[in-house]
This record gives C-alpha cells, structure tokens and sequence, in this order.
C-alpha cells in the first residue's frame, strides 16, 4: 500500500504560524524543534461535507500532549480552529480531506535539546491534503515487526508526538515484507498497534481490542467502541496475543486517516476466511453514518 500524489494537491497553501505558502516555499527553520529533534505533537482531523470529526476531540489530546511535555505556550482551540478555517477557504476544501496539525515547541536560539533555548513561541503548521481513506477496501496484508512499542516508563504513548521513528521502522519492515503495514507488540509480548492504526479481532461475535498501555488513546477507535456499546454490540478491551489474532474470525485497523480497514491476512496466513468479515462491514457502514451527520461545523 503505497499512497499516491493527488494532482489536486499540486498547488497546496500551507499555514506555518498563520502565513499561508505555496508547498514549494512553505518551510520551517532549522532551529526548530521539529527538526532538531521530533519536539512537536500532532494531530490527524479529517473533513466530511465541511465539518471535522470528533473535532474537539483531537484538539483535547493535542493540549494535552504539548501539556505533557512543559510547551510553554499552547495556542487556545479557537486560534487554532481560525487557522484550520483558513487554511481550508485558502484552499477551497470542503469533503475528503485530511488534516495534519502540527505544534512545535518554536524556534531555538541555538542548536540543543535544551528547551530553554525556545524563547520564541510554537510553530503551528496546518497542512491539509485532498486525501480519501488510504487504506485498499479489498483488505489489508499486515506482518509481525520485530520492533516493540515501548511502556509508559520509557515513553508515555499517551503523548502524542511527532517522534515516529519506532513506527517507521516497522514499516520499513512491512515495506520489506511486501505488506501493507506492521502490527507491533509490547515488551510483554501483547498486541499494540500497527505502524499506523488500532487494531481490533472479532471472535464468535465479540468485537475485541488491545489494552492502551503501549499505544495512544485513538479516537477513531473510541468511537468504534461507542458504536458497539450503541447498537448492543459485544466489545471488551483485553490483552491480546498473536495467537488470538490467528485464530479471529476477522480483523480491523482503524485510524483518521485510514477509518476502518478490513484485514485479510496476517504473517502469510489467511483471517478468517481471507475476505472482510460482515462484522467489519457492518462497523465502517455505522462509522460512515456517524462522520455523514456529526462533526464540528468548520466551512
């Protein structure tokens, strides 16, 4: 699964601290966080018929994220929702787009880790991508990375920062494989995530899902879960194990960027019966009536 450039993105202006730039100058100093070291937190919003799921949501997490880790100044939800709204009207977006937020700790004075060296304020980039669900509809083909997501005590996965290199390692592995992504366990040897989702089984009925130990709080897998306590659809919160996930009767990632995605086949052995499961069907037909009627009217 490799996205493709959508020529409707040829000409893209981005936000960088309220300036809107054509892609092709649009940059961010040397000096910043970002680049100096991944000191940033991030989120991924996405647009349906001009409104943003689960909006306020994502910008709760954002604050607390940049809280966890002392951002001395966090711009207040209305700023940044202004400069979505912006960015959206500069770029005539309304439907099928994703939304990358973006807030570093600013600009340092001199190179460091030290974060006493931002004296300058954050760096908020919005950057939004005409960009449909990413993930094929026919099913996903996932491997078993050799790289662990690591516990709270060495880095709090709730903390949802821009440092992804444990996550693009694994796909580099996917990528090797020739699957679509990585699924990543914990240093006890538990399900986490993939590289990029949530990964959720469906066993005799059951919708389960991993524990949030070793992966961040997802929001389009809460709302997975509020959807099945909705329609009386038995879902429970456990640790999985490689096992369990071999024996499922069918399997889902889920994430902003890619919804549900049905997956068929894990470490070359067939899901279930190797096709999208009805109970995976059934999910993203609910997920799709929720985005068509909720969300944060933005254009």
């Amino acid at each position: 699964m490799l996205q493709q450039f959508d020529a409707r993105n040829r000409d893209l202006l981005i936000n960088i601290n309220g300036k809107l730039l054509h892609r092709d100058r649009a940059g961010i100093s040397p000096f910043d966080s970002a680049v100096q070291g991944g000191d940033a937190v991030w989120e991924g919003l996405r647009l349906y018929n001009g409104r943003v799921f689960k909006l306020l949501e994502h910008l709760a997490r954002l604050r607390r994220s940049a809280e966890a880790l002392a951002f001395a100044e966090i711009p207040s939800d209305e700023a940044l929702i202004e400069e979505i709204k912006r960015t959206l009207a500069a770029n005539q977006m309304r439907d099928g787009v994703h939304i990358r937020l973006t807030l570093t700790r600013g600009v340092k004075v001199t190179s460091g880790m030290d974060p006493r060296l931002n004296r300058s304020g954050p760096t908020l980039i919005v950057l939004a991508e005409h960009k449909p669900p990413v993930y094929a509809k026919t099913g996903l083909a996932l491997i078993t990375s050799r790289i662990r997501r690591p516990p709270p005590e060495i880095l709090d996965p709730q903390i949802h920062h821009a440092n992804l290199l444990n996550s693009i390692l694994a796909k580099i592995e996917a990528n090797a494989a020739g699957a679509d992504d990585a699924l990543m366990l914990d240093l006890r040897g538990f399900v986490a995530e993939t590289n990029a989702t949530h990964v959720f089984m469906v066993r005799n009925g059951c919708v389960l899902t991993s524990y949030v130990l070793a992966c961040p709080e997802g929001i389009t897998r809460a709302t997975v879960l509020e959807i099945c306590a909705t329609n009386e659809i038995e879902c429970a919160e456990s640790d999985l194990t490689l096992n369990d996930l071999y024996s499922a009767n069918e399997m889902f990632c889920t994430g902003t960027m890619g919804e549900l995605a049905g997956v068929t086949s894990l470490d070359g052995k067939p899901v279930g019966n190797g096709e999208i499961g009805p109970m995976t069907q059934r999910l993203s037909a609910l997920f799709e009536e929720r985005t068509r009627k909720e969300g944060f009217r933005i254009v």
